[in-house]
């Protein structure tokens, strides 16, 4: 094992082993944490400020939606002052230990133009850690639907990402074992999983076109979900290559709704017979730009990258190395309008877990130099990134601070 991701290992085991069985993926390879401390356990309440993962989003009107986990239970509110004050919150679901709820695995939430709400996250089905991801729909925000599973395949699906694109048609991607189901039923051992879509005209109420867009996936990382200048959704994730060489691709949907052939993003020669369980980030500028970031271990570089494309992921500038390597970087986000690109990320200095940003004004061929954004002890969830018409935010959750929505400027 290299001796970055060894050192990162061992600092992220003390803070994460409250944390290990939810975060276990479905065939129980064993798991590679990244300081994510677990939750307190005095903090046992359904309300935001428990939760353990939160993820954010900002309406055409500005409104500012959360969807959290906390205490087996997915909830969802909103605020009209950028976070200072929630509506009520929500109960879509109660789950207790069967709720998914590792580092990796935030409930998903997207708001179309119409003001509809569909939530998305998975809860575990057996105790072999099958699971299956349920969707719920709103459209008032006051009340939900009842969740229902988004594939009626008995096979395991995980870590949905979901967005409205063109025409507020619903898209919906998830990592997906039927493959892997399929082949054990023939006798054969197949590593991984499957990326798995499909569509809704309805705003979550049905799918359709149910499909497998790439085959021999990680199953423990998050995939990320853009959506480019047409409004077409494009999504990166950490494909098996070879025997298990654990690297990322990307592959975009053409307007056919069709999947186009999926991109190496770099050559990191990750061969890990385990699960990294970090995911990338994935943002595309007005131009077309699109820009990556993600976490690797592998033989040809260590640590947190960013890299860029601009003929729609076909290949890849020379990978940047992000953060201050020694202080383990990781769980990046990334934001992209026009020219104006943002970068955040987690690092824990031994002490403190640190929200880092840095800016480019020229589509990710120059950096500002980087900054921490807030810090904080025990629990923390990723730092994530979100705009509206008028600023960029970082969005951060921490057992220390709470909830916090932070105005970004690119100084």
């Amino acid at each position: 094992m290299p001796h970055f991701f060894m050192r990162a290992m061992l600092a992220g085991l003390a803070l994460t082993i409250g944390n290990l069985a939810s975060a276990h993926s479905a065939d129980t390879m064993p798991a590679m944490h990244h300081h994510d401390a677990s939750p307190a356990a005095q903090c046992a309440s359904l309300a935001l400020d428990c939760a353990t993962v939160a993820t954010p989003f900002l309406d055409a009107h500005g409104r500012l939606w959360v969807v959290w986990s906390a205490d087996g239970a997915v909830s969802v509110s909103a605020s009209n002052d950028a976070g200072k004050h929630f509506d009520a919150p929500v109960v879509i679901g109660r789950y207790g230990a069967r709720l998914d709820t590792g580092a990796e695995s935030h409930p998903q939430i997207a708001v179309d133009g119409k003001g509809r709400i569909v939530v998305a996250y998975s809860v575990f089905k057996d105790d072999n850690w099958n699971a299956e991801v349920l969707v719920s729909r709103s459209g008032d925000g006051k009340t939900f639907s009842p969740p229902h599973a988004i594939s009626s395949d008995a096979a395991s699906q995980r870590f949905p990402v979901i967005a409205f694109g063109a025409h507020d048609t619903l898209f919906a991607a998830w990592l997906d074992k039927r493959t892997v189901a399929a082949a054990h039923e023939h006798g054969m051992q197949q590593a991984g999983a499957a990326l798995a879509y499909a569509w809704s005209d309805d705003a979550g109420a049905t799918f359709k076109g149910e499909a497998i867009a790439e085959d021999h996936t990680c199953e423990c990382c998050r995939v990320d979900l853009a959506l480019d200048g047409k409004q077409n959704p494009a999504v990166l994730f950490r494909k098996i290559y070879g025997t298990n060489e654990r690297d990322h691709a990307v592959l975009a949907f053409n307007d056919q709704h069709v999947p186009t052939s999926s991109h190496r993003v770099a050559i990191d020669h990750w061969a890990i017979d385990g699960c990294p369980h970090h995911g990338p980030a994935l943002a595309v500028s007005s131009d077309g730009t699109w820009h990556a970031a993600w976490f690797t271990a592998g033989e040809a570089r260590e640590g947190l990258y960013y890299a860029r494309s601009t003929d729609q992921g076909q290949s890849f500038s020379v990978p940047q190395s992000v953060g201050e390597a020694a202080y383990q970087p990781g769980r990046p986000s990334l934001l992209a309008r026009e020219k104006s690109v943002w970068l955040a990320w987690k690092e824990f200095d031994g002490e403190h877990i640190l929200a880092r940003v840095r800016h480019s004004s020229d589509g990710g061929l120059t950096w500002s130099a980087d900054r921490t954004i807030g810090t904080a002890e025990g629990q923390t969830d990723r730092p994530m990134l979100v705009a509206d018409s008028q600023h960029v935010y970082l969005s951060w959750l921490s057992q220390e601070h709470g909830y916090q929505l932070i105005v970004l400027d690119a100084s």
